[in-house]
């Protein structure tokens, strides 16, 4: 399948991570791929390269890439400074999710990963239309429901989460990941 190729919000947003620490044998989609074929469930106690978790109940994404570091340097005798590229800092994301605690139960839930210190890829996708029942979300046209998609590739670790509880609306949490690497992508599987 090719990517989104209109205008329109990407409704069905997804983020997953790998449960080992295994890097990609190549930083492209072929290489990432192998990391994402089949979705398990998170209380695996014996991961295997190629499996994966998403991290469901996403409320809000921040935005992903790599942000500008421009430096403005002061020159003598001109009205205005000049602008240079500086080594851009790895940003921290910070996601926010409905929280739900059975979900990120610390022995059989997602929140064994956080804090571990480990080293995962993570898999940031973008679809704008709902790619049916997606029972693997595996890295082909196939687990994306033949359906256009975008998707960036990163390496990093799962820092905190902080549960932000809530008297008016659902509870939530702030989920921390730190990026280890550059960002691969925009890719497409095809």
């Amino acid at each position: 399948m090719a990517h989104i190729s209109t205008i329109s919000a990407t409704m069905f947003s997804d983020l997953s991570f790998g449960l080992t620490a295994t890097a990609p044998s190549t930083y492209d989609a072929a290489g990432f791929a192998v990391l994402f074929g089949t979705k398990t469930d998170a209380a695996d106690a014996t991961p295997v390269s190629g499996e994966f978790v998403r991290v469901q109940n996403v409320r809000e994404f921040p935005a992903m890439g790599t942000p500008p570091n421009i430096v403005n340097v002061p020159t003598y005798g001109q009205k205005t400074s000049q602008q240079i590229q500086g080594q851009a800092d790895a940003p921290t994301m910070e996601i926010t999710i409905n929280y739900i605690a059975a979900d990120w139960d610390k022995t059989v839930g997602l929140g064994k990963f956080v804090g571990d210190g480990v080293k995962r890829a993570f898999r940031f996708s973008l679809l704008n239309a709902d790619p049916g029942s997606a029972a693997t979300w595996a890295s082909s046209a196939v687990g994306y429901g033949n359906k256009e998609h975008t998707v960036f590739y990163w390496l990093g670790k799962i820092e905190a989460m902080v549960v932000n509880p809530q008297l008016t609306d659902a509870t939530t949490a702030t989920l921390t990941l730190s990026v280890q690497s550059d960002f691969y992508g925009a890719f497409t599987h095809a």
